[in-house]
């Protein structure tokens, strides 16, 4: 999981995620583009993958 490393994130969250096997993985600090990169693709697997699946 990418995720920025902004105080909003108890060190609660990265036990639970880390007892699950999932690794964590920060953005730089202060590199605004860097989330703007994720995000776009997070947008991108939605619309490309979840809007054309029919259930």
């Amino acid at each position: 999981m990418m995720r920025d490393p902004d105080g909003k994130f108890p060190a609660l969250f990265d036990t639970v995620l880390a007892d699950a096997k999932i690794e964590i993985v920060l953005s730089g600090i202060r590199m605004p583009r860097m989330n703007a990169i994720k995000e776009e693709w997070v947008q991108t697997c939605r619309r490309e993958l979840l809007d054309r699946t029919l259930i």
